[in-house]
């Protein structure tokens, strides 16, 4: 049990690390796409940018509007945290415990479930904009939660199982995403658009 928490903790960090340089990388990349240097002002070659991004956001002051209802207002970031983090206890590990047969459906039922705290964020502001502003995100949400899903449920019937493990086994012996290419870059596609990265970063 100790064995499980100590890994899903070390999971936790490394998975906040790796967003966190993986969003430098973003930033490098988009930089030099438009002839630029992007972040380079932190250390070498602005290496620790990221650690400085999440130290400014630990000291920064605390707004509060006043007009918001308090707790939903509080709960909502961590709610969306907690389901964003729980997504990855699907994946195969090597410190995997338990094997679930039903893991995408699961997986599928997690990841819909962000769509409501799209909408509970701006409602819970009190502000007919903010509102007005996350109806309109979880409509763009829904969209490609729809497309994904649909990508998805193919490529089960396609492996005849809904176990990641096993659909990850299959993939050693067989990649399986050279049999149907299309659907790999509509996957591509709607990945980029369901994270909201660019070019389909107009919700934010």
């Amino acid at each position: 049990m100790m064995n499980h928490t100590m890994s899903t903790v070390i999971t936790y960090l490394l998975i906040l690390m790796g967003v966190a340089f993986f969003t430098l990388l973003e930033r490098k990349a988009l930089g030099y796409f438009q002839i630029r240097k992007g972040p380079n002002k932190v250390g070498i070659i602005g290496i620790p940018q990221p650690l400085a991004d999440a130290l400014k956001l630990f000291v920064k002051e605390w707004v509060m509007p006043t007009s918001s209802n308090y707790l939903p207002f509080i709960l909502t970031p961590t709610v969306m945290l907690i389901l964003a983090l729980s997504l990855w206890q699907l994946f195969p590990s090597f410190m995997l415990s338990t094997q679930m047969t039903l893991g995408m459906l699961l997986f599928l039922c997690i990841s819909s479930m962000a769509v409501y705290t799209t909408l509970m964020a701006g409602w819970a502001s009190n502000s007919k904009y903010a509102l007005l502003g996350a109806i309109r995100a979880m409509a763009q949400t829904i969209s490609y939660e729809v497309t994904m899903t649909l990508i998805i449920i193919f490529y089960l019937f396609m492996m005849s199982q809904m176990d990641m493990v096993t659909i990850r086994l299959t993939n050693f012996s067989m990649p399986t995403i050279t049999l149907s290419i299309p659907l790999a870059t509509m996957w591509v596609v709607v990945i980029l658009a369901e994270t909201n990265r660019a070019p389909f970063d107009f919700a934010e």
